[in-house]
């Protein structure tokens, strides 16, 4: 008769393993040859030390090389500058936050128990830089060309819905400004809220006297582009 041990603790970590290399499998492409890459790629800050940051330093770096060699090849005829607009809008914090939530990241993320009772489970900031840490993950697990296919599959038609670059608000607010011989956007940060891992900024932007708006984002960088847009429809209404 063979008797039932009880789970140990090494054999519920092999079935954690198995069950995080298929998912891993099915995101990007290949089966994971060092688990704790990936492991740490999903683990915040609040969770432990040994957390996302250094490789989503890295992911941010290889998302960037990757799609822009992408639109480097499916824009042959467009000049730097429409490029780097068509880059800009695809690398974002928010635009890597989608991608995770279209995934199931979100399910995986290994956070404290503050951090998840705070929301970070749904956070743009979190979800966008565990995103870019998972591409950091495969880069050192698999290289270059395995990056490559998974971000060109996940990204996919994202890439080429626009026939035009599209102009990034700020940009056109600069724009805007200079045609109509008016002195250039000033912004400023008024109000800073919520915890340390998915802050609120609210930021105004102003032309002189002529006009302002203010708006919410989860960096200063996507607060700053909302109050821009928000501002350049006002202008334009």
């Amino acid at each position: 008769m063979v008797q039932r041990c009880p789970l140990g603790a090494d054999r519920r970590q092999l079935l954690s393993d198995t069950t995080l290399g298929g998912w891993l499998e099915q995101l990007l492409g290949v089966p994971p040859k060092d688990i704790a890459l990936y492991d740490r790629a999903l683990t915040h800050g609040s969770q432990a030390a040994a957390n996302y940051e250094r490789l989503e330093f890295l992911g941010d770096r290889v998302l960037g090389l990757i799609i822009a060699e992408w639109l480097f090849e499916l824009f042959a005829d467009e000049p730097e500058g429409q490029l780097s607009k068509r880059l800009n809008a695809l690398v974002t914090g928010p635009v890597c936050a989608t991608v995770a939530r279209a995934n199931g990241v979100a399910a995986r993320l290994k956070l404290g128990k503050q951090a998840r009772d705070d929301g970070a489970a749904d956070s743009d900031n979190v979800l966008g830089d565990v995103m870019e840490a998972l591409i950091g993950a495969l880069y050192r697990d698999h290289g270059l060309a395995a990056v490559r296919s998974a971000i060109r599959r996940l990204w996919g038609d994202s890439v080429t819905t626009q026939a035009r670059a599209p102009q990034h608000p700020k940009s056109a607010l600069q724009e805007w400004a200079a045609a109509h011989n008016r002195r250039p956007p000033d912004y400023a940060i008024v109000d800073r809220s919520g915890p340390q891992h998915a802050p609120v900024f609210t930021v105004r932007v102003s032309i002189g006297k002529l006009a302002e708006a203010s708006a919410t984002g989860t960096s200063k960088q996507e607060a700053e582009t909302a109050a821009a847009a928000a501002l350049l429809a006002q202008l334009e209404a």
